[in-house]
């Protein structure tokens, strides 16, 4: 197998949170052989940055060019380059060797403290924005590069652009809002990409896992608009991972690490899923069964695609005074039940299964008596605009539900409409939970 080779020309971040630490993880994540070129040591933490010293020029020459005279990187990234010598020496190599180049134009760390030289900064413009492929400047980085507040966005990718590099990306996550955007001008065209905002002490390191990520997807050959969004997809999952569980005291940097977890754990949710499956259909479930039968569901952490959930293709159908799973479970083999699952995970992330069966009253009385918590909506109150868009009505009935309860309950009630057979579903952390909770309806029945 041939590795794609990348390199990081970064400072050294101690505690791991960013700088060339983070950048050789994403590396080794996404499945590149990743490089280095230090040209800082700083202290720092996710409470701040305490002190840095940059490398001496020369070093900083002699690493670029020990990488090219052996393993030469496919593309490279930059990161902190602490000083204009250091920036000439980098700029004079890489006209040379000619790689991708992905320019962060690290100024700022999140803390606030900087982490360039004020008589860098022309260095940076002039000599190294002209080669990059793409640059990554978030917004308070493209006003210290234009001189500017920026207040028309796609006015300042043009200004950007105008520098020298090929393509420019500005990152919106400064920006007020429910959701983070960032901006690509690439070809002369403007896309735009955005994901939920995760608020709270958390981002550490972001730009430099987003710049990394999609240093690797370039590499790989992906075309750029499809690599910025793999890369902010890339970025959110961790953001999610880091607010479930921060790191440190100060600002927490992002848990790559949940997706080597997600990895990891594919199987042994398709494992699950069928044991779970098995042990539901080994009792008399005919009852349970509504008329277009059953589906069990089972959602990656931190899931928010529906191909990241799986569930049975042929669903699970009644048979005799029992049931049988059609097909084994693979990953984005049911719309409907992703969608429960994905909508519930928004409230609470450990919320990753669920199942439907058979609407009947006496299910829901039994249910609450037993202590389960149960919601209801009503498709009548679900407005027209996500009516009339296909595969809404689950995402926006589960959502009214756990807004209006503060919670996700353990039985969502649907009583369905014209065309519609009315359901009950069933949500848990795993599907063997989901399953246990069914089968109580069964009991003393």
């Amino acid at each position: 197998m041939s590795r794609i080779v990348v390199a990081t020309i970064a400072g050294s971040d101690p505690s791991g949170g960013a700088g060339l630490q983070t950048d050789l993880r994403v590396f080794s994540l996404l499945g590149a052989y990743g490089q280095t070129v230090i040209t800082a040591l700083t202290v720092q933490n996710s409470l701040g940055v305490k002190r840095w010293q940059a490398v001496t020029p020369d070093l900083v020459k002699d690493q670029l060019v020990a990488l090219f005279e052996d393993l030469p990187p496919l593309a490279i990234k930059t990161g902190m380059l602490a000083n204009a010598e250091i920036i000439r020496e980098v700029a004079q190599g890489l006209r040379e060797y000619k790689p991708m180049l992905i320019i962060d134009p690290v100024m700022v760390a999140k803390s606030g403290d900087p982490l360039l030289k004020k008589d860098a900064e022309d260095a940076l413009v002039k000599e190294l924005l002209p080669l990059a492929t793409v640059i990554t400047p978030n917004i308070p980085e493209a006003e210290h590069i234009l001189g500017e507040k920026i207040t028309d966005i796609p006015n300042a990718l043009e200004k950007l652009k105008k520098l020298g590099p090929q393509a420019v990306i500005i990152k919106g996550g400064h920006l007020s809002g429910e959701n983070a955007t960032d901006y690509l001008l690439h070809e002369d065209k403007v896309y735009t990409f955005s994901s939920p905002r995760v608020e709270g002490r958390v981002g550490h390191g972001t730009g430099c896992t987003f710049s990394a990520a999609l240093t690797v997807f370039l590499a790989q050959g992906k075309k750029l608009p499809e690599a910025v969004k793999l890369a902010k997809d890339f970025v959110f999952l961790g953001l999610l991972g880091a607010k479930a569980s921060p790191l440190g005291k100060g600002v927490s940097p992002l848990d790559h690490l949940v997706h080597f977890e997600r990895l990891k754990e594919a199987p042994h949710i398709l494992k699950e899923l069928e044991e779970a499956a098995a042990y539901f259909c080994s009792y008399p479930v005919r009852p349970l069964i509504p008329e277009v039968q059953t589906n069990l569901g089972y959602a990656l952490p931190f899931a928010h695609k529906q191909e990241e959930v799986a569930a049975f293709p042929g669903r699970i159908v009644a048979f005799g005074q029992g049931a049988h799973p059609v097909g084994c479970p693979r990953f984005g083999a049911s719309r409907h039940i992703a969608n429960v699952i994905l909508a519930a995970g928004k409230f609470n992330h450990e919320i990753r299964a669920a199942m439907n069966i058979r609407f009947r009253e006496e299910f829901l009385e039994k249910a609450q008596k037993m202590g389960f918590t149960v919601g209801e909506f009503s498709r009548a109150d679900e407005p027209r605009e996500i009516k009339e868009k296909e595969g809404s009505t689950l995402s926006w009935g589960v959502t009214e539900i756990c807004k209006k309860l503060g919670f996700v309950p353990d039985f969502i009630a649907d009583r369905g409409e014209v065309g519609k057979e009315p359901m009950i579903r069933i949500l848990g952390k795993d599907p063997f939970e989901v399953v246990k909770k069914a089968l109580k309806l069964l009991e003393g029945g």
